[in-house]
């Protein structure tokens, strides 16, 4: 990928693909009558978290909860729409007009609450993902062997395990096969994208459907990288091992965060671009071959948010000229 090429990301959604541009995020959705929908969401980043987006350690921890807070929206809409195609329209109806109501009496404090809610969800997840397999090592081998190092070994490999049975059996669901399906899609058009391609269904279905840049491969990065950090810090006894591994979280994001950086700029380097090979076979589980018209929301998504970007480029951005009305086709 050449230096110019921008470096976008995004993520699958029901029944559809969100990509995060420079200064809009949009999701495309496949409706039940074949229609493609979007929702289209400027940025509106805080100069403080833009400034803390530039800090080595401290950028990874920011933007995975800030895209956790964002990304709660798209998903939301993703499900709202899928509800709406598979319930009886009288049915939804009443169900949205109460929806309505609700909206109406939100405050402003309301809206902060859920986004908040969904930070506090994402480091909820994080903490019981990091605490389950000290507990469950402990009680299996707790007295089995010495040395901290070893259980730290044995703890990572409790947690792969863990991982891996979750996320085969939630792909065995329809619905989250389809959405690896969509996770497939959005990772070829990327690829296709930064290999100078034009986007269309059949050049896209060409490129892999694993892509070193994505949330797969920093899961297992933490994993890898958890063991390493952990076993820095010694610890005696397992309330120790517990506020060790509280207190050290962040620093296995921050670190992952990086790590996962580094691999993606040295992935066309021939001995190098095997670092980034355990996250990539993750994704054999977290990934599914699209069909095409999976691929064509994605470009449809990807091709609105490039759209957007330049459109908002090309007058001056600024907060108010985006919620002003450029989203608008009309009004641009």
């Amino acid at each position: 990928m050449s230096q110019e090429t921008p470096s976008y990301g995004g993520q699958a959604v029901i029944e559809g693909v969100m990509f995060g541009g420079k200064h809009v995020n949009v999701t495309a959705v496949r409706r039940k009558n074949q229609e493609i929908t979007f929702l289209e969401v400027p940025r509106s980043d805080k100069r403080w978290v833009m400034k803390l987006r530039k800090i080595p350690l401290l950028r990874g921890i920011v933007s995975l909860i800030d895209s956790s807070a964002k990304g709660s929206k798209h998903l939301n809409y993703s499900a709202e729409s899928y509800a709406e195609d598979e319930t009886e329209p009288e049915e939804y109806a009443k169900q949205k007009e109460k929806d309505k109501k609700k909206e109406e009496g939100w405050s402003l404090a309301m809206i902060f609450g859920v986004a908040v809610m969904g930070i506090l969800s994402f480091l909820f997840g994080k903490v019981m993902f990091t605490l389950v397999p000290v507990f469950v090592e402990d009680f299996l081998f707790g007295n089995a062997f010495e040395g901290y190092v070893l259980h730290n070994l044995v703890e990572g490999a409790i947690k792969l395990i863990l991982l891996l049975i979750y996320l085969f059996a939630i792909s065995q669901t329809p619905v989250i096969k389809r959405l690896f399906q969509y996770h497939g899609a959005e990772h070829k058009v990327i690829s296709a994208f930064e290999a100078g391609e034009e986007l269309t269904v059949e050049n896209v279905q060409k490129y892999s459907r694993l892509h070193y840049r994505c949330g797969s491969s920093f899961m297992m990065l933490t994993i890898v990288l958890g063991v390493v950090i952990y076993s820095v810090v010694p610890w005696d006894n397992l309330t120790q091992r517990v506020l060790q591994r509280i207190i050290l979280l962040p620093v296995v994001m921050g670190v992952s965060f990086e790590v996962l950086k580094g691999t993606n700029a040295v992935r066309d380097i021939p001995v190098l671009k095997y670092l980034g090979y355990p996250g990539l076979w993750l994704q054999l589980l977290t990934t599914k071959e699209p069909k095409d018209e999976m691929v064509e929301v994605s470009i449809a998504s990807f091709n609105r948010m490039r759209e957007l970007d330049a459109a908002i480029e090309a007058r001056g951005y600024t907060e108010a000229n985006v919620s002003g009305g450029i989203l608008d086709p009309a009004k641009g």
